[in-house]
């Protein structure tokens, strides 16, 4: 019996209905009525004989076919965009593409830092950087839709997804203020902190828990006037005064000049660490063991 032949315009109208989440949305994007790209839908899944979809709440969710289906389908149409961009590329070699997910949480002075390497690994390297939540990120991980997720938490054990955790390295914490701020903070550090205005992270960030720990631990209780889920906000209500925040001591000099802020005092016990994460144990994208590298010899220093 001869082997039936895949049909790519099947998977990938699958692909970008599956992607979008509806197939309302995907008939946007593909130009065609949602009653087209249904019928095709069906007989994609009567050709491979197994279903898809299934229905989740008033929208689409896959069967566990189809999220292995989509995997392979996220590879392909990504590697198929990259060879157009190789064919019109007008230089001789393979241009590269690193897809990398950052948290949120972390700031954008570090995430510069720790994927600096990879920007002098190959002048033909293609970034592409995605923000969100570790859910999202990890997420995407697992289709293949990103190469690495930078964050500064590791993959506990609710993820039902095979990941592996690279260690980068860690930072004690600085705290700072603004030169005004930083005046009428008179006692000694970390003393001052008491009844002190202060910008938190929410508890999102793992830093926030800690630090919020070591505030308890050493009877200190600011007044708390905001929190922030981007660290670039919380440092713009910093510098103008609103109250003291912190921030990893590696980037210290960074805060300084680029906020016009002072650096109060600096907790070699508090630690905030940043991971790579990615699908599979051993790193086989160059550029980012550049990163991996490159963080653990000089950036962080981290020795096992």
């Amino acid at each position: 019996m001869a082997r039936s032949v895949l049909n790519y315009k099947h998977l990938y109208y699958f692909w970008i209905v599956a992607r979008e989440g509806s197939i309302a949305k995907a008939s946007q994007i593909l130009h065609l009525t949602p009653q087209t790209i249904s019928g095709q839908l069906s007989q994609f899944e009567e050709t491979i004989r197994t279903r898809l979809f299934q229905k989740q709440g008033r929208g689409l969710g896959l069967t566990e076919t189809g999220q292995l289906v989509l995997r392979y389908a996220t590879d392909i149409f990504f590697l198929g965009e990259e060879l157009q961009e190789v064919l019109q590329d007008t230089k001789v070699g393979r241009r590269q593409r690193l897809v990398v997910g950052i948290l949120d949480s972390i700031p954008k002075a570090i995430a510069y830092r720790i994927l600096e390497p990879a920007l002098k690994y190959s002048k033909d390297l293609t970034f592409n950087c995605l923000e969100g939540n570790l859910d999202q990120l990890v997420s995407q991980l697992a289709v293949n839709s990103v190469d690495v997720v930078l964050s500064d938490t590791p993959i506990s054990g609710s993820y039902n997804i095979k990941t592996h955790t690279h260690l980068l390295g860690e930072s004690a914490i600085s705290f700072f203020a603004s030169p005004h701020r930083a005046a009428q903070l008179r006692r000694s550090f970390p003393q001052c902190l008491d009844g002190a205005p202060m910008l938190m992270p929410t508890d999102q960030s793992s830093s926030g828990r800690a630090v919020k720990q070591w505030l308890r631990d050493n009877d200190l209780h600011p007044k708390i006037k905001g929190y922030f889920d981007d660290s670039a906000l919380l440092k713009a209500f910093g510098k103008a005064g609103e109250g003291v925040f912190f921030m990893p001591a590696v980037i210290e000099k960074n805060v300084v000049n680029e906020y016009n802020v002072r650096c109060i005092g600096t907790v070699e016990e508090l630690s905030e660490r940043y991971y790579a994460i990615t699908a599979h144990r051993r790193i086989s994208h160059p550029a980012v063991s550049a990163i991996y590298e490159t963080a653990r010899e000089s950036l962080f220093s981290v020795h096992d």
